[in-house]
């Protein structure tokens, strides 16, 4: 698991980099502002939870169980994430109910690691 989630997650920082740049150089002249401001939420709560992964893949080296976090992570990435970027492109507005399942994996992640360091012996 821990070669999966830094290589998953340094991925997904590479990646938001990357869709970043295409939200503020491509986009532009192709949606609306609001469209690319829901693309750039994509690309940040992308980078900030590819890092999580890392951080996660390093706890569990430490030997905290974290391993549920990471696939939340993971999982709420190409929810929230993905659909979001889907949605700013495309217009699917059936899209919309998919990007709260995201944002419920994400807390989910949280709590898992908020949990097991509660646990944990130090």
């Amino acid at each position: 698991m821990i070669k999966l989630f830094l290589m998953a997650g340094s991925l997904f920082c590479m990646l938001s980099v990357v869709l970043g740049a295409f939200a503020a150089h491509g986009l532009k002249s192709r949606v609306s502002e609001y469209a690319i401001g829901v693309f750039k939420t994509a690309a940040e709560y992308q980078m900030v939870h590819g890092l999580a992964l890392i951080a996660v893949a390093i706890l569990i080296k430490w030997g905290l169980n974290l391993t549920a976090a990471g696939w939340f992570f993971i999982a709420g990435t190409l929810l929230f994430s993905g659909s979001l970027y889907l949605l700013a492109i495309t217009g699917w507005k059936w899209l919309g109910p998919i990007t709260p399942l995201g944002g419920l994996c994400f807390i989910a992640g949280w709590l898992v690691i908020l949990v097991q360091v509660a646990r944990f012996k130090f």
